[in-house]
Order: structure tokens, then sequence, then C-alpha cells
């Protein structure tokens, strides 16, 4: 170690008469190069012990952003899927989207399902409401030629569909206004669809068949994906809902009215309005109870709001214990390392160290031992990170924020494993020190 620092005192003393402010500076970088410096030194000097008691922090790092770097990534993925459906957007359907041990599944399996002719009282009679849709589907198997795809969702949709459901036309086009009135026969298919049943030919202005009837295609679907619902409109076939009830009852299918704000107008002012329609449609009495729900996305984030925070909390309950663990390693590592140096402290404190400078000298050694663990176990999860996004449909996100959470970890978990050792340290008595280390 170099004690220049503490011998050349006239320098020091015309310097701290200068700028007080530029010696507490070079004090304290000559400090941290220091403390950098012994902490390597432990490194190299004892791998076998240094790594082990470090394996604890990095573990401990590892598992508690791998869980948020994971959930962070579904709840990333399952916000965007929920907005592409828009905050402005209400669902009038016969079941609820939120339920609870308490849910009296019952009482809502008596409700009615909602009617197409509902819908167009909506538009009527609604001074807030800028576009309705109607959807309501079933599950089909799509033939052409000798080719087939099982499990298709085929869904009728009304004219205004488009304008509330996220989805691009790639191929052909949307239903004109008089195809959705008249419910002519033709269909917009989805991308899978449309690779499976013709491959190389081009689909537009072919026919498939579909409850055993030929229906045109007019338009494909960009491809989307799936998205974390297990849904997507790739393997979709949007049908007319004037055709499509020509193919099926669907009084007996589960319905769902969509029905889009008008700019400015908030859920709340539109839900109101709703309510009141949709129970003089149905003619309720004032005292019962609604029989049909109005469903929005907001309902949907708030259960995530607190599924995350569960998981967060999760999260930190399966890192904190090798957090502890490391905690105790990085403590031992620097009692250890002051037993060690006990007569280089005699010495500095000797030549006029203050007890401050002891104290952060191995405070600030610890810290940095704490750091190197849990930048080693951010790299595990990087590494992770790279493979799974590449290998998998899946796309994990090291957010920057889980980044930062990892460091800041690491960094109080050095310091609160050091402060007890680097005390020790700095109430350590000159003399009996460089007597002690001879």
């Amino acid at each position: 170690m170099n004690y220049s620092l503490f011998l050349n005192d006239s320098y020091y003393l015309y310097l701290f008469n200068q700028n007080q402010d530029i010696l507490y500076m070079m004090l304290l970088l000559r400090l941290i190069r220091e403390s950098y410096l012994f902490a390597l030194q432990e490194i190299v000097v004892n791998r076998v012990r240094t790594v082990l008691s470090l394996l604890g922090i990095t573990i401990g790092i590892f598992c508690i952003i791998s869980v948020f770097t994971i959930f962070d990534s579904l709840e990333i993925a399952i916000r965007t899927n929920i907005a592409s459906l828009g905050n402005n957007v209400l669902f009038i359907e016969k079941w609820p989207w939120v339920g609870g041990s308490d849910f009296p599944w019952w009482k809502y399996w008596q409700r009615p399902e909602g009617k197409l002719d509902e819908m167009k009282e909506i538009q009527k009679r609604s001074a807030l409401t800028d576009v309705t849709a109607f959807i309501v589907g079933a599950n089909k198997t799509v033939k052409f030629m000798n080719n087939y795809v099982e499990n298709v969702s085929v869904t009728g949709v009304s004219q205004d569909f488009d304008k509330v459901w996220n989805f691009e036309i790639e191929k052909g086009r949307y239903f004109s206004p008089i195809e959705s009135n008249s419910g002519k026969n033709v269909a917009i298919i989805g991308n899978e669809i449309s690779e499976n049943l013709f491959q190389d030919l081009y689909p537009v202005g072919r026919k498939i068949k579909i409850f055993g009837r030929n229906i045109e295609v007019i338009g494909v679907m960009k491809k989307q994906g799936e998205d974390m619902f297990g849904s997507g409109n790739d393997r979709s076939v949007f049908l007319p809902i004037n055709y499509f009830k020509t193919l099926v009852n669907i009084d007996e299918m589960g319905t769902s009215i969509i029905v889009k704000a008008k700019p400015l107008v908030s859920n709340d002012e539109l839900k109101d309005e709703l309510t009141g329609i949709m129970r003089s449609i149905r003619k309720l009495k004032p005292q019962a109870d609604d029989n049909f729900s109005i469903n929005e996305t907001s309902l949907i984030t708030a259960e995530l709001d607190s599924l995350f925070a569960v998981i967060g909390t999760v999260g930190w309950i399966i890192g904190g214990f090798s957090l502890l663990v490391g905690g105790f390693g990085v403590a031992n590592i620097m009692f250890v390392s002051v037993k060690e140096r006990t007569s280089i402290i005699g010495i500095q404190k000797a030549l006029g160290a203050k007890n401050y400078f002891v104290l952060l000298q191995f405070l600030f050694e610890a810290i940095f031992l704490s750091l190197l663990g849990g930048i080693l176990g951010l790299l595990i999860v990087f590494i992770l990170v790279m493979i799974i996004t590449n290998t998998t449909d899946f796309d994990l996100i090291l957010t920057v924020k889980n980044i930062v959470l990892g460091i800041s970890v690491s960094a109080f978990i050095g310091l609160i494993a050091g402060i007890v050792p680097a005390w020790t340290a700095s109430r350590l008595d000159p003399v009996e020190a460089m007597r002690t280390g001879m």
C-alpha cells in the first residue's frame, strides 16, 4: 500500500487551505480506488473462499431478477394485448369478467344472451356511443378441396367490427355494407388458415367450405401470432353476422355487444347510459337486478395488479433466503480481511488516518464484493433471456428497472454485511493493531 497520502503533510495542508472540496474529493477517490483494489486482491488471493461466499449473492440476485423478468415480460405482453382492445370500449355480455370464491354462477347462467336487435336499439338510443358491433362464434372445421383445418374460430360479426377489433387486412378487403346487410356468403380468414388451405395459391376469390356451405374468401388478415391468452386472429374466420345467423341459431350461443365511446366520453358515463338503455330494452322493473354485465378492460388490469403484486412478493421470498446467506458470506470475508490486515490498519491510524477513513475503506470493499456477486447473477439472467428469446416465441425483456434493482440490492446487502466488520476495524487501537499484526 502507498502511504504517501499520509506522509506529504505540507502539500495536503496547502491544498486543504486552498480548497477543502478538492481535498475531500481526492481522498474519497483514493479511498474508493484502494477499496476496489483490496476487493480484487481478496478474490485473486482467496479465489475459492471468495467465490463460495459470493455464491449466495449471485443466486439470490439471479432468483429475484429472473422471477421479475419473467413476470414483467408476461405483464407487458398481457397488458399490450388488453390495450389493443382499447380503453374506451365496453362489452355487454351475459357473464362478468371478474369472479371470486363467492361467484354466483347460477345467477349469471340464467341470464339471456345479447341479441342483434339489442345492438341496433343501442345504436338508435345512445347519444354517447361512437361505434357498436355484434359478435358470436363457434369452433368449426374449414375445408378447401382436400385440405382442411380443424377447431377454427368461426365468428359472425357486424359491419363495424373492424372499428373495435385489432386486426389488419393483408390481402383483399373488408366486408362492404351491402355484403353485411344482405348476408352474403363471404369470409375474411386468418393468415394460418390461408397458409394451410391454399399454400402457394392466391386465396382471395377462392371458395372454402364451412358448415357444409361454400363461402368466398374476400380477405386475408395479416399474421399476428398468438397472444398471452392463447388466442389470436391467425386461426379465425369472420363472416357477416346476417349470413352467420342463417347457418346456426345465434340465440343459443354466447354473444357480445361491443360499444366504443365517443371522444372525451368516459367509460363511467357510457356505462351509466348503456345500463339505462339495456334495462329499458329488456323491460326490467326498477327493483330488479341487471340481467347483463358491462365489462371493460380495466377490470382485467385491476385483477392483474393484485396478481402481480403477489408474484412480486413470492419473488422476494425466493431470493431473500439466498441473499441472507450471501450477506453472511460477505460479512465472513470482511471479518477475515480485517484480521489479515490488522497491522496495516495500525500503520494507517498511526500515520494519521481517521476512524471514518478506515470505516469507509472496508465498507466500500464489502459493497464492491457484493456488487461483483450481483453483477454475475445479472449476467446469468441476461444469458438465459437471450437463449429463451432466440429459441422460443416468447420474448423475455430484462428491463433497466430490474438491472438497477439487482445492482441496488447487491450494494445494499454489501453495506449491511460490511458495517460491523468495518466498524470493528475503525475502532482498533493503533499500537495494539501493529503489535497484533507482527
